[in-house]
């Protein structure tokens, strides 16, 4: 039986992407250090990992020399989630302060087809949060 995850988003800074979570999301940091944070709102968890290799910038033959590290600086910002909620309009009107907003963004929460009802919303890096609540 499965119950739980917990997505792992890649950011190029821990400390400030950590600060972001708490500051513009309401998230409490549990845990940080230079290349992980924990971060827990209510029942959601989401953890961060540093996408901060840079080492691929000076390597002038890539075909010979593959980037390979795994935590690449051009990783960051090019993940998603999906987190569930109760109250999915109120969390909206509390986010309207945050400019968390996905470009996109229609102006509320909208049902969708596949019943639910959700809005995007990026981190500092880029990496979409989708926040749904099933109808």
């Amino acid at each position: 039986m499965l119950s739980r995850t917990v997505p792992a988003l890649p950011v190029q800074d821990i400390e400030a992407g950590a600060a972001f979570y708490a500051a513009r999301l309401g998230f409490e940091v549990a845990y940080s250090d230079e290349g992980f944070a924990k971060l827990r709102r209510d029942e959601a968890e989401i953890h961060l990992w540093a996408a901060s290799d840079e080492s691929w910038r000076q390597r002038a033959d890539l075909a010979n020399e593959p980037i390979c590290s795994g935590a690449e600086s051009f990783i960051a910002g090019t993940a998603s989630c999906r987190i569930e909620v109760d109250g999915v309009d109120d969390l909206y009107d509390e986010l309207k302060r945050a400019d968390v907003f996905h470009p996109t963004d229609p102006g509320s929460a909208s049902d969708t087809d596949w019943g639910t009802r959700e809005f995007a919303a990026l981190d500092l890096e880029g990496n979409l949060l989708t926040f749904y609540q099933r109808r």
